[in-house]
This record gives C-alpha cells, structure tokens and sequence, in this order.
C-alpha cells in the first residue's frame, strides 16, 4: 500500500520547497479580448493570515493584472483602523486590503469605497498612488472635452501628492467589515502611538453584504424550527456535558488541511463552566488550545492586576478569554484579546504564547529587518529574563465581557491576595459597541429574545 505525505494547503514559500503547487487556468482577457493565463498561488503572510495570490498574464496585448484574496473564513467581528499619518516613516508601513476594505482621509474629504478595488498587499504611500494614478485617467481627454473638471481633479491630485511630503499630519482610516485587513505596526511589540485598532460587530446588513445569512433567515423564520433549534442545541449541550470528549471534523486554522477538534465541557470552581477545544493538523503540525465561556456577557467588566516577581508566581491558574487584552506596563508591552486568543493556561504559559507570536513576526523576518528587529530581539530578552524570575513585572488582563479568571492564591478564597488586584467596571459604549452589546438594544431585542 503507497502512502503519500500530506501537505498545508496554505504553506510558507520556501527555497526547499519546488513545487509550490501554482494553478494555470486559462482565462478570458478583458484589455483584448483574446485567451491569456491566471496564476493561483496560496500561501500566507507571516504574523497575518493564509491568502490567496492571483496573477494574470495575456501574451497577445502584455496586459498583467495581479490581486490578493483572504484565503480564509471572513472574521467573527469587523475592523477599523485609525492611523495618524505624521512622519514619511509612517509612509511605509505595510497595509493588507480586502476587497470589503473601505479608505478614508478626512482632511480632504476623500474616500474610496469598500469592493471599488481589489484586494492587495501594499503601504500607505502605495494607497495615495494608486488613488493618483486612478484620478490621472483620461485626463487627456478630458481637458479637451471638460476643462473646468479637469482642472478641478488636478488641484486635487496636487492635495493628495502633498500628503506624500507630511509636512502637516494627517489620517487614513480604514474599515473592513470582514475583518481581513491589516496596518504594519513599527514599534512592535510596543503599543503603536499613532494607530488605534477597533473591532466591531456587523449589521444585518453587513453580513448579507458578505452572504453571511442566519439559519432562520435562509429557511424562514417558524415557530416550528425556532423550537426544533432550541431543542437541537440543548441536546448537543447536554451530549457535552455528559460525555467525556467530544470529536469531530474541521480544518486547520493555519493551513485550512483536514483536521480534528476535541471539546470538553469543564468546571471552574468559583467561576463557570467553559469549554476547551484542542485541534492537531497533521498536515502542518499546527496546535491550538482554545477556550470559550460556557456563559453569556457578564453585566461588568473585570480587570486583573496579576504581580509576578518570581518563579512562585507562575503557579496560578488563568482564563483568557478572547475579549480579554494583555499588557505588561513595565515593558510597554500591549496585545489585544484576539492576538493570543482564548486559553486556559498560567502566567508562565502566557508569556511563553506571546513570545513564541512574536518571534514569528515580520519585524524579525526579510531581509532587512533594520530597527525593529532590534526592538523585538531586545523586548525578547526581557522577557526571558522574566521568564527565568529575574525581573519583576505586572501581568494586567482587562476583559471587557467579564469572562475572565485569575486564581486566588490564598487559602481562603476570602482573603486578599497580595498578588492579585481584581476590579470589576461599567463598561464604555465602545466596549459594549465591540460586544455588540448596542445593536441589541437599537434593534429592538429584549431580555427573552
């Protein structure tokens, strides 16, 4: 019986690697008309996700086109980006856009609509570019035939060319309502200074736009189904509870091979129940351990203040969930909940998760890396040395969900812990926003629905 190797569908280009398995598909040339040939290539931007890379080459006319697409599930939550624009280093940075990525400069009034252009990988300096160049078409004809607009679209391609010098600051937003879009942070691992990161909950709306549609909605919506829903969940929920693991068939996060998922349904004393999945590719090697709350959003958000000063102290237990962000204050150091997602791990297992992310990122890989692997080489030191109980540090997790938990050291759980300072908060509008807390009550749901 012959074997064969199973391979990542979505893998790293390598130069041990001959066959990268490229995809030629005739396809139909829309500059003349005649047959040419579109290249499919999958593989994955390291520190992003796998994509889709696809070229297309006419030899009759030279006409080439060249495009990226998510090679991946759309994301549970949209995003936003907000980046200040404030030096020509700001220029480079690298941005992934989708097709459902939307731009906007507010200084002059300027947007460029989601799905109005293809996806691809470029900078922010490439974004004003290309705007120009789209701007600079038939303008030749069009100051014979329409002075006064031509004009008008010159004075305007001067104004986006001055963004080009930063001589002021200036903003470049950007929405993706499929959440596959991406601004190159420079100080990593340090919090950026002048991008903000926002997720957010689609509409409707929204997820029609992506051919997102509930169940209820593609089968219609009957008191028949919405029962036999109901009853289905709850079996499943109960089969969970009762059995010891759960099975079943997925795909690898990483490389999108065949893969299994295990999921048990467990306990916290003094918390909740959770659940905990763990998926192994074979494919690629690639593991996770992810755990979800087994609950609903808690009425207050909690924030844990969690001292490690020596090796004593990466004993306790910790919940992340996935709405739960990470900082480290002494080393101005910051992730967001969905940077190492949700795990049942220990302060230890923690750091070691966050140092193993950023020893994959770009900074520290291409051929010129320049200042930035020097920052993240030197952060890595760091927090080695925490690793090895020779530096003191605060862990802060900062869940806004409230589905978070951090073991009391102390043996009665009614004592303080001097190691642990927990608080719980109201929390802001953009937080319950992010929750999609807001929709719920502008869309008219009650507490039964």
């Amino acid at each position: 019986m012959s074997t064969s190797e199973t391979k990542p569908v979505f893998r790293d280009l390598a130069g041990d690697d001959p066959e990268p398995e490229v995809t030629e598909i005739e396809s139909f040339c829309m500059n003349c008309h005649a047959n040419g040939m579109t290249r499919l290539l999958l593989t994955r931007i390291p520190y992003y996700k796998n994509v889709v890379i696809m070229s297309f080459s006419c030899e009759a006319c030279g006409y080439e086109n060249n495009e990226i697409q998510p090679g991946g599930a759309f994301a549970e939550l949209g995003v936003r980006w907000k980046l200040r624009v404030e030096c020509p280093m700001d220029l480079n940075r690298q941005v992934v856009k989708s097709d459902y990525t939307g731009v906007r400069i507010p200084e002059l009034d300027f947007e460029i609509p989601a799905q109005s252009q293809k996806g691809e990988v470029t900078t922010v300096e490439g974004i004003i570019a290309r705007a120009i160049s789209g701007l600079q078409q038939d303008q030749v004809a069009r100051r014979q035939e329409h002075p006064d607009d031509a004009a008008t679209i010159d004075a305007f391609i001067t104004r986006l060319q001055d963004l080009k010098t930063v001589t002021t600051p200036w903003t470049l937003e950007l929405e993706d309502i499929s959440g596959n879009c991406f601004v190159e942070n420079p100080e990593a691992p340090a919090k950026d200074p002048r991008c903000e990161r926002t997720d957010f909950t689609r509409s409707k709306e929204q997820n029609h736009t992506l051919g997102i549609f509930q169940q209820e909605e593609i089968h219609g919506i009957t008191n028949g189904l919405a029962q036999s829903k109901i009853e289905a969940e709850a079996d499943f929920y109960e089969k969970m509870a009762s059995e010891e693991v759960m099975q079943f068939k997925t795909n690898c996060p990483d490389c999108n091979a065949p893969a299994e998922t295990n999921m048990k349904l467990t306990s916290i004393p003094h918390f909740k129940q959770v659940v905990i999945m763990a998926t192994v590719c074979d494919a690629c090697g690639h593991r996770t351990n992810e755990v979800k709350s087994g609950g609903g959003i808690e009425e207050k958000g909690v924030k844990f203040e969690v001292r490690v000063a020596s090796r004593d102290d990466f004993s306790r237990d910790i919940l992340k969930s996935e709405t739960c962000s990470m900082s480290i204050p002494e080393l101005d150091f910051e992730v967001g909940g969905r940077a190492l997602g949700g795990r049942f791990s220990t302060p230890e297992g923690l750091l070691q998760a966050a140092a193993q992310q950023l020893r994959e990122a770009p900074g520290l890989m291409g051929d010129a890396p320049g200042l930035a692997q020097d920052k993240l080489s030197g952060f890595l030191d760091k927090l080695e040395e925490v690793l090895e109980g020779k530096r003191a540090i605060t862990l802060v997790l900062d869940d806004p969900a409230g589905n978070s938990y951090v073991q009391c050291l102390s043996d009665d759980p009614q004592l303080p812990d001097d190691g642990l300072k927990v608080t719980h908060y109201e929390r802001s509008y953009e937080q319950n926003d992010e929750l999609g807390l807001n929709d719920m009550k502008t869309e008219g749901y009650d507490e039964e629905t």
